[in-house]
């Protein structure tokens, strides 16, 4: 605000009371002058109180000035000469936010579900964003690397060219075709996700993130059920990673419950399994007489 306005602020200094007198003499004397004025006025809006609050305001600072004049330091020649070396701003200061980020392996830092580009020699690298509310900067050691307008596309690149190197060397081993070569290993409908992913992005490289993540939801959730997730993800129509999600009735029957083999794991003479219990309780009811021969 200091800095919109051509301000400084210069905090008072401990323990030196005197810093502030002036200060607190002028709240002092200018609070019963307004209220011993109306304490017998009624009013029926906030506005209408703010109002009259405001013109006696006006009419203590102006007997003030006068009672100072023109001598030098007065607060009246001080706001005087700023108003004449310089234009007053007529526009409302901005709020600042900062945002510790750290760059990913398509260059890019994501700031309220947006991505923002980076040079890409910054990989891995933990970088300070400040965001304002047209425009987004990121920092590197205190240096400015990169400036965006800001923007409010959910899930969208922001990509400057220059940040872009000549090869993508910068994904390593990960390249479109690696990415399509596995997406194939895993089944059709995770190809043809990964393949759309890719296609509608300006460029390729940006539909990475969103294509590797799918691929890595292999180790977690396995081939058959990634294969449904994708399938629902095609049918919606929907193009990124988010969409893909799992429904519970896709998980193996093995993972919903304990398997019960029908013959005993362990076979010894002494064990008998469902089917030999079933067979002697069917003959026993046949042949009663064959328990009671056993006493």
């Amino acid at each position: 605000m200091a800095a919109h306005y051509g301000t400084a602020v210069v905090p008072a200094r401990p323990r030196k009371p005197r810093d502030k007198a002036k200060v607190g003499s002028g709240g002092a004397g200018g609070r019963p002058r307004i209220i011993a004025k109306l304490r017998n006025r009624r009013f029926f809006s906030l506005a209408e109180i703010n109002a009259a609050i405001r013109d006696l305001g006006h009419a203590a600072q102006r007997s003030r000035d006068a009672a100072l004049g023109n001598q030098p330091g007065a607060r009246c020649s001080m706001r005087s000469s700023a108003a004449r070396s310089r234009r007053c701003r007529s526009s409302p200061t901005s709020t600042r936010n900062w945002k510790q980020c750290k760059v990913s392996f398509d260059y890019h830092v994501e700031v309220e579900r947006h991505y923002y580009s980076v040079p890409y020699a910054l990989l891995r690298e933990t970088v300070w964003v400040r965001i304002t509310a047209r425009i987004v900067e990121v920092f590197h050691r205190g240096t400015r690397i990169a400036a965006h307008m800001r923007s409010s596309s959910d899930r969208r690149h922001t990509t400057v060219r220059e940040h872009m190197p000549s090869s993508h060397r910068r994904y390593a081993d990960w390249t479109p075709e690696r990415i399509r070569r596995q997406a194939g290993e895993i089944g059709r409908n995770t190809a043809t996700l990964i393949e759309i992913i890719m296609r509608e992005r300006p460029h390729p490289e940006q539909g990475f993130r969103a294509s590797i993540g799918i691929i890595r939801l292999l180790k977690s959730y396995g081939r058959d059920r990634l294969e449904a997730a994708c399938g629902r993800a095609l049918e919606i129509g929907a193009r990124s990673f988010t969409s893909v999600q799992f429904d519970p009735e896709d998980q193996p029957r093995s993972q919903n419950g304990p398997h019960l083999p029908d013959e005993p794991a362990i076979y010894a003479p002494n064990i008998r399994g469902p089917a030999t219990s079933i067979e002697k309780e069917s003959t026993m009811l046949t042949h009663p007489t064959l328990d009671s021969s056993r006493h």
